[in-house]
């Protein structure tokens, strides 16, 4: 695996952890290391757990299936909704009708509840790997509960939406550090043949000394970002979780969950992560629409040697549409990615202009799909028994997102510091909570939500 680093352990200064981990490799497999070793089981077969049974855990749980390297399986499944766990076993199962025993989940092993997280995993043995792809609020309780019984962990993206779940979390991956547990984070992007051939490029000066960075996800709506009033006789929890992107505490919104990948791999080819960012964004023709996103978001963020990266977001019907992501040096250009996240389509300009007779570079056609290399790599480190660990680097591509989020909430300029030392949690207790619990985010007599109001409230993001 190309652009191979170790994340030095004497850092202690706020800028050296922004430079180590921002050069962190693209698959985050590193040589082997003297820390207790981890093993699939004796038989060889690793097992897999999915917890969260939505469209991205399912395809995540495909992908891990589809690993071409010793048995694996599907053994135990969980959610708090029945019909996504019904609906998801049945799609797993179909991908792998030709394959006996890929799906081994009967009725015994579907866990259905608050707490179905710790069943799923106690059928598993450690060395094992589970799937965390609930809600993002959901990850640092999981993933404690899965260092606890010594399991492996694939974590979708984002790890965290505030300041205090990101420092908790990267505590909390201290303990997996010292397990040797591999640990993966669903962003996937850094997987990506052809963006890490183009790092290398970058990194090796072909476009210069890079003096901008800007990145696009423009749509129409999006997932759940824009979410009506909730039905009558519906529990609150229950009806907020099933619209998750439309609540900060349960993902961060909009920008936490869509724009994260853009914003990841535009820091990646910076190799850095920002210390600043000034935002703006607003609420246009909603109708009866009653979540917390903004339609439109745009950030302007800086590194700490001035370089800037402009990122826009929007998700309005009728609108021009564009998701993809720049690099521009002094030499030249760079397209990070084309449209979406996959094929990516890297390629280098030579001059500004991204006109066919200035192409310098492109990487070759077709592209491997990096949702599957992701997971090619996390089962190659456990078989292998190889130092595997991107939590550091997801938490931080997670904390950078949400403070170009809260910038744009709040109407003020936010630091990297200032984001990591906030206090303000979204959802505390959140460990705690049942299919009865009160939901964290309660609505007004309106049957509306608290939503941010730049300039007026400045020091968190919404008032509940």
């Amino acid at each position: 695996m190309s652009n191979q680093s170790k994340t030095p352990e004497s850092q202690d200064t706020r800028r050296g952890f922004i430079k180590a981990t921002g050069t962190v490799a693209a698959a985050a497999t590193f040589a082997a290391t003297t820390a207790p070793q981890v093993h699939a089981a004796e038989d060889n077969t690793i097992q897999v757990a999915l917890v969260g049974c939505g469209g991205r855990g399912t395809g995540a749980a495909v992908n891990a299936l589809s690993v071409d390297n010793g048995p694996i399986k599907l053994v135990a499944m969980a959610d708090v909704f029945p019909k996504n766990l019904e609906r998801s076993q049945k799609n797993i199962s179909n991908a792998f009708k030709d394959q006996e025993g890929k799906v081994d989940v009967p009725e015994e092993r579907q866990f259905v509840d608050f707490d179905a997280y710790k069943k799923a995993m106690d059928v598993l043995r450690p060395g094992d790997v589970v799937i965390l792809a609930t809600p993002p609020a959901f990850r640092w309780v999981h993933f404690s509960y899965a260092i606890e019984k010594g399991l492996n962990v694939f974590m979708e993206k984002p790890v965290t939406v505030d300041g205090p779940t990101t420092v908790r979390i990267m505590e909390l991956n201290k303990k997996a550090k010292e397990k040797n547990l591999k640990v993966a984070v669903g962003l996937m992007c850094r997987h990506c043949k052809a963006r890490q051939e183009l790092f290398e490029r970058i990194q090796g000066g072909e476009i210069g000394e890079i003096n901008m960075l800007r990145a696009y996800r423009m749509a129409g709506p999006t997932g759940t970002a824009a979410c009506g009033p909730k039905p009558e006789g519906t529990s609150e929890l229950m009806y907020q979780i099933a619209n998750f992107h439309g609540f900060l505490w349960l993902s961060g919104g909009a920008v936490s969950d869509f724009l994260i990948h853009n914003i990841d791999e535009t820091c990646w080819m910076k190799n850095d992560w920002p210390v600043k960012v000034h935002a703006s964004g607003g609420r246009h023709y909603r109708g009866d629409d009653v979540d917390q996103n903004f339609d439109s978001y745009a950030m302007e963020y800086t590194f700490a040697d001035g370089t800037k990266m402009y990122i826009g977001g929007r998700t309005m019907p009728g609108c021009r549409s564009e998701f993809a992501s720049y690099a521009h040096g002094s030499k030249g250009m760079a397209v990070i990615s084309t449209a979406s996240h996959t094929p990516a389509k890297s390629r280098i300009y030579r001059g500004q202009v991204a006109d066919k007779a200035n192409l310098a570079w492109e990487f070759g056609q077709p592209e491997p799909n990096p949702y599957q290399l992701e997971w090619d790599d996390l089962i190659a480190a456990i078989r292998e028994d190889s130092e595997y660990n991107e939590v550091d680097r997801g938490a931080m591509a997670s904390i950078v997102t949400s403070m170009g989020r809260m910038a744009a909430h709040t109407g003020q300029e936010i630091t990297l510091d200032q984001m990591m030392a906030h206090k303000h949690e979204f959802a505390p207790g959140i460990d705690k909570l049942t299919l009865d619990s009160p939901a964290p985010l309660q609505a007004g007599d309106d049957g509306r939500y608290p939503i941010p109001l730049p300039g007026i409230v400045k020091k968190q993001e919404y008032l509940s």
